[in-house]
């Protein structure tokens, strides 16, 4: 597929000029900016809209202000400085609207392959099993990683009191949970847990929590279990997860002691990992150890002439290098590049 002709297909045929892959934050910015453009896009995403964003903790505030979580020109206009989870579904909400964009939602893209007169031929599958294709100039993958917990792989994982993700406390009270994990996400959910009235364990492979951890959540998480409000086992790895009677068992090994918790519920959250899968079924070239595909960070654009990678994906393994804040222009970039792109004549 020729890079200077890539742009170069009338709409004619139902193609778009571009369509991108995931509905969140970055894609519905990459949409905007297609939309201003004046390029036809249509954003397909496997859930609902901001799907990452509703599967946060349902109080969850963002630590990030609401200046920087704007997109494509539109304010978040809340009278306080940091959104809720909330809000900012609304507010995403309201961007889609404004830009009147064209959404696939519940649709989950299994591949995309170069296809006929310089486009690409994107193949999905909808919630009702049924396949379908949809033909593209240019593809945008803005997946996120939100998709995809990083799982034990131990026995018990998929028992229906173990999960990998968090919403709220209110279910708890008076319970026994163990939190599983280190970072910003298990800290948050252990604290949220306490304050609303439930013991908690927190369980870390590691000495201690991660120095990456949020400034201001790392004392708080660290003061309560030096003050035994939490318990917390350091240097401790899940081996299994097991019931017996109505026991639930959390079975550890603590630096080569086998102990068992009884616990009501388990949260086993212990990051994210993007679909490199699906890129790699696209033709971006991922690499293996760290996860960052092939891409050129002044336009997004892969290995693959017209499919660019952007948001959180550009990372990789590294999830926490790139958020919504410092990844708002990447849709800016995109489309600029397929206007310059068009704009330049045929080789002859």
């Amino acid at each position: 597929m020729s890079q200077d002709s890539m742009l170069n297909v009338t709409r004619a045929g139902g193609i778009l000029d571009l369509l991108v892959v995931g509905a969140g934050p970055t894609g519905i910015a990459i949409g905007a900016a297609a939309k201003k453009a004046g390029l036809s896009a249509l954003l397909v995403d496997s859930g609902p809209l901001c799907s990452a964003i509703k599967d946060f903790p349902t109080g969850m505030l963002f630590f990030t202000t609401r200046d920087k979580l704007e997109i494509a020109g539109i304010p978040l206009s809340i009278p306080d400085e940091k959104p809720t989870r909330r809000q900012a579904l609304a507010y995403y909400q309201g961007v889609t609207r404004a830009y009147d964009l064209d959404l696939a939602l519940y649709e989950k893209v299994l591949d995309v392959q170069p296809g006929a007169a310089n486009t690409f031929v994107v193949r999905t599958r909808r919630r009702d099993g049924q396949e379908h294709e949809r033909r593209a100039a240019a593809v945008a993958i803005a997946t996120g990683y939100f998709y995809q917990p990083n799982l034990l792989n131990v026995p018990g994982e998929d028992l229906p009191w173990v999960s990998e993700r968090y919403y709220e406390p209110f279910g708890h009270y008076g319970q026994h949970v163990v939190v599983v994990g280190g970072g910003n996400s298990a800290a948050e959910a252990a604290l949220d847990l306490w304050r609303n009235n439930v013991r908690v364990t927190l369980v870390h492979h590691r000495e201690e929590v991660k120095p990456s951890i949020k400034y201001w959540l790392k004392p708080d998480i660290e003061n309560r279990i030096s003050e035994g409000s939490i318990d917390g086992y350091f240097e401790t790895r899940v081996e299994a997860f097991a019931e017996d009677g109505p026991s639930r068992q959390v079975i550890l090994n603590q630096r080569g002691e086998r102990r068992v918790l009884e616990a009501d519920a388990v949260y086993t959250l212990i990051g994210y990992l993007p679909d490199a899968d699906l890129q790699r079924r696209c033709g971006v070239e991922v690499d293996p150890t760290t996860l960052v595909p092939s891409h050129d960070p002044e336009t997004c654009e892969s290995n693959v002439p017209g499919l660019y990678i952007a948001g959180t994906l550009q990372a990789g393994r590294n999830t926490g290098k790139i958020f919504i804040e410092n990844s708002r222009d990447h849709g800016e970039r995109i489309v600029s590049h397929l206007v310059a792109r068009r704009r330049t004549p045929l080789a002859v």
